[in-house]
């Protein structure tokens, strides 16, 4: 759509800021109110809103996305989002190996393995690693324990942690972004190391160059929408 609107700020709003075009709120695709937790996070969706030039393009605004997620799909049906977010600790991706070539398998160790004893140590989580595909069951208590630590962030975390467990194919890499075990660019390689290392070998065509970016894209917006959430 065309830009309407000449200046977006931010508002006072219950529970709350919300975002204003030319002094009208801003609502979500569903007609809700669009009120985000922080004033930072606030601001930083009017800016989003401001750098729209003669059409407004929502991809190009990934944290108002995200705010619309939290407030449109979180909130009415938050159950339904930590069991998906949850479900990605039943076939984790940093718990299958491969067996060949060793310096893949060297690679996966160093970088997939203190991930996981990570979150045995912070989740009390133990988790089967396997190699090859096959799927391979994991310990209930260590899936109670991820969907309990799921369940404990509220709508708007969760809405940025279901974007980056789904960018990152792995709850254990999304949960240590979250944490601040990693940050954004070693999030994004540590769920694209099987890839990077056959791009390593045989290249990358055009097609996968620009799926990689937008899953980088993602865990970025993901990780500055929690930092805002917390500033």
């Amino acid at each position: 759509m065309r830009r309407f609107y000449r200046e977006a700020g931010t508002v006072p709003a219950a529970h709350g800021f919300g975002i204003a075009l030319d002094g009208k709120p801003v609502k979500t695709p569903a007609k809700r109110d669009l009120v985000v937790p922080t004033k930072a996070l606030a601001a930083q969706l009017a800016a989003e809103w401001n750098t729209q030039a003669g059409e407004v393009r929502p991809a190009l605004m990934p944290l108002t996305q995200l705010a619309n997620t939290a407030v449109d799909r979180v909130m009415p049906q938050r159950a339904l989002v930590v069991r998906q977010i949850a479900d990605y600790a039943g076939t984790d991706l940093v718990c299958y190996r491969a067996g060949r070539p060793p310096e893949l398998a060297a690679r996966q160790q160093a970088v997939w393995q203190p991930l996981v004893d990570w979150a045995v140590l912070r989740y009390d989580a133990p988790l089967a690693i396997t190699a090859g595909v096959i799927p391979v069951a994991q310990p209930p208590a260590s899936l109670y324990a991820f969907a309990a630590a799921v369940g404990e962030h509220d709508d708007f975390a969760l809405a940025a942690l279901h974007l980056a467990t789904a960018a990152c194919g792995s709850l254990v890499i999304a949960l240590a972004l979250i944490e601040g075990r990693l940050d954004a660019e070693a999030a994004f390689a540590a769920s694209q190391l099987d890839e990077s290392f056959q791009i390593e070998a045989w290249g990358a065509d055009p097609e996968q160059a620009q799926r990689r970016q937008g899953l980088a894209a993602d865990i970025v917006a993901a990780a500055r929408f929690l930092a805002l959430l917390r500033a």
